[in-house]
């Protein structure tokens, strides 16, 4: 059985994840930094319908935090052949009233911790010469949001990362893509007022918010031998929007 390493895993996005990549057969680390109680309990659901799972507590700001988390998810399962780089958090607001702190802890748990994790991870995947690295990027990584300016560079960071990553362990038989999401019905939106959200939606030609598993099912895809030849991009989710 393959495990897959989920950073987020507690979170909206990161348990659709974890369940759809579970029904798929893999063994599933859910990684989780302060929400406990949700990871144990998604890992308990999962063992319930017979699929190995483990949850993994995680400061991505911190590489010994990173190295031990990986550490543990090799000995409690195995080495993972999937990645799933999908932790993050967002900021909105002036970026002139962001303090040095905030955007430093933003830019670490949504770029700078992808790339140390996904450096211990690719160590293993060229090794075996196999294994997929999907991260969990958003539209404002491509086209910008004002009042996102920390959260919109981050993710634009973890495109070009996958970018370059992609290229460089291609010829170790590693994919490494990203999954630039559009507004999803998930916990992290919930700062918006029915008001903002209607009016967000209305925006979007498909005219309405994307459903976490749909983020899932382009992620099980990515990991699948159906798309072993592609590589280094980047894939929109998000109902034609940009």
């Amino acid at each position: 059985m393959k495990t897959a390493f989920v950073t987020g895993g507690s979170g909206g996005i990161g348990s659709a994840v974890c369940r759809r990549l579970s029904a798929d057969g893999f063994a599933v680390a859910i990684g989780f930094n302060t929400a406990s109680d949700a990871a144990e309990a998604l890992c308990a659901e999962l063992r319930q319908q017979g699929t190995a799972a483990m949850t993994v507590g995680l400061e991505l700001s911190d590489p010994a935090s990173v190295d031990k988390a990986y550490r543990t998810v090799c000995e409690g399962l195995a080495p993972p052949e999937v990645l799933v780089n999908n932790a993050g958090r967002a900021h909105i607001g002036l970026f002139a009233d962001m303090s040095d702190s905030e955007i430093i802890s933003l830019v670490n748990t949504d770029l700078t911790g992808a790339m140390l994790l996904s450096k211990r991870a690719a160590a293993d995947m060229t090794r075996r010469h196999s294994g997929r690295i999907i991260n969990i990027s958003s539209v404002w990584g491509i086209a910008g949001a004002s009042c996102e300016a920390a959260y919109s560079a981050a993710k634009a960071g973890l495109i070009g990362f996958t970018k370059a990553l992609g290229k460089e362990l291609a010829p170790s038989g590693v994919n490494v893509n990203c999954i630039a999401a559009g507004l999803i019905d998930t916990p992290m939106n919930a700062s918006l007022s029915p008001e903002e959200f209607s009016a967000v939606t209305e925006s979007i030609p498909a005219g309405r918010a994307g459903r976490p598993e749909e983020i899932a099912a382009l992620a099980a895809f990515l990991c699948s031998d159906e798309a072993a030849y592609i590589n280094a991009q980047v894939i929109t989710c998000d109902g034609g929007w940009l």
